[in-house]
């Protein structure tokens, strides 16, 4: 029994700006500009830069997900690549750190989802993280019972999170051309202020990085995509550059509306904006942001599933959840599995705790990964490989 081929191209693309626009465009702003010591050249280049780097990465994945079509993306490389130990160390620590992960944007989306019910207020913790147990369970219900669904609704919310996005950045391209001097002037003179040192670029980077994860998922199902050897490049080529387009959008009508003090001194910089914009409607806002961490935390359960399933096929995780519902045709004990870790992590911890806990785990991965496409390329070099980075195919 295996996984059935019914993700299309436009489910692809749904998946992988689903999975990278969660809240970090509406958040990181702030720590870019930051270290960026307020220079708005330096930090609007380092978003584009971010973004480059994000679609190199992506298609080096695309590379491996053509020639070695799994589920499990990351996991099933590494074990191709670099042996069944660093694949079963792999496997254990993805078993806790993306839970983690999705246990943060579970709390982030009862943050936002009960602010405006609360006003200046902070929503009670108790009802914050009941409100983070049912959503988590209820997208664990639904992956794994439909596998038609999962997809539809990743759409919907795809949709409504890049409608938000396009209020934003046109939003702000209108303030712009009808703006004032001193709104040209930030842009007119963006490199005048200070040059941040190498440190504090590579810490705007992180936070600009943050806001692309997301862009290694499509892997995780490339076992369930349509016609992959197409699909999955054509995929990625469309929703990184697009991604890359809209967060610049979205930095600009920040800058536009607001200072770069007034930015980095914002908790939620969309927020902030849309008291500025939009007062009568600024409510309209935090429920944009809730609506982009739910299709985030959606597709991250549907991949996370994935590669529990793979990793339980290979031997590395208990046999049960290799398992398949018959029915539906879904990893649901893989879903079951996940899911019931990722309510544990949300009991007792908080949206620090558990980012620091996944985010230096995440760009390992990254890194072993992207050194097994290395390895494959001189242990396997008859490997067929529809894609290749360099554009030569095998």
């Amino acid at each position: 029994m295996q996984l059935k081929r019914t993700i299309g191209y436009f489910d692809g693309v749904n998946f992988i700006i689903g999975t990278i626009v969660g809240a970090g465009i509406f958040v990181s702003p702030t720590g870019v500009l930051k270290y960026s010591l307020l220079n708005v050249g330096v930090a609007l280049s380092i978003w584009t830069a971010c973004g480059v780097i994000s679609l190199m990465g992506a298609l080096c994945y695309a590379e491996l997900g053509t020639a070695l079509p799994l589920s499990g993306g990351e996991y099933s490389h590494i074990k191709r690549a670099l042996g069944s130990l660093p694949a079963f160390i792999f496997i254990w620590t993805a078993t806790f750190t993306k839970p983690a992960s999705n246990a943060t944007r579970a709390l982030l989306f009862a943050e936002y989802a009960t602010q405006p019910f609360y006003g200046v207020c902070p929503a009670p913790e108790l009802l914050k993280k009941c409100l983070a147990l049912t959503v988590l369970w209820s997208l664990g219900i639904l992956n794994g019972r439909s596998l038609k669904m999962a997809p539809w609704v990743q759409a919907v919310f795809t949709v409504l999170k890049m409608m938000a996005l396009s209020v934003i950045g046109i939003g702000g391209i209108v303030l712009l051309v009808r703006g004032r001097k001193e709104n040209l002037g930030r842009f007119e003179n963006a490199f005048s202020s200070e040059i941040p040192d190498a440190s504090q670029i590579a810490e705007a980077f992180f936070q600009g990085l943050y806001a692309y994860g997301g862009w290694w998922s499509l892997n995780y199902m490339a076992e369930e995509m349509i016609n992959p050897n197409r699909n999955i490049p054509l995929t990625v080529m469309t929703a990184i550059p697009a991604v890359t387009l809209f967060y610049l959008l979205v930095n600009i009508s920040y800058l536009t509306v607001l200072t770069p003090k007034e930015i980095v001194s914002s908790v939620a910089v969309a927020v902030t904006w849309a008291d500025r914009v939009i007062p009568s409607v600024a409510w309209v806002i935090p429920l944009s942001v809730a609506a982009s961490i739910f299709g985030a935390l959606n597709s991250s359960m549907f991949t996370l599933a994935r590669l529990s399933y793979a990793g339980s096929q290979s031997g590395h995780l208990p046999v049960l959840i290799s398992m398949l519902n018959v029915h539906y045709w879904t990893p649901a004990p893989a879903m079951i599995f996940s899911t019931i870790i990722a309510s544990i992590f949300i009991i007792p911890a908080d949206l620090i705790t558990l980012t620091n806990y996944f985010g230096f785990s995440v760009w390992l991965m990254i890194g072993l990964t992207c050194a097994s496409l290395i390895i494959l390329r001189y242990r396997e070099p008859n490997l067929q490989r529809p894609y290749k980075v360099n554009g030569k195919k095998s």
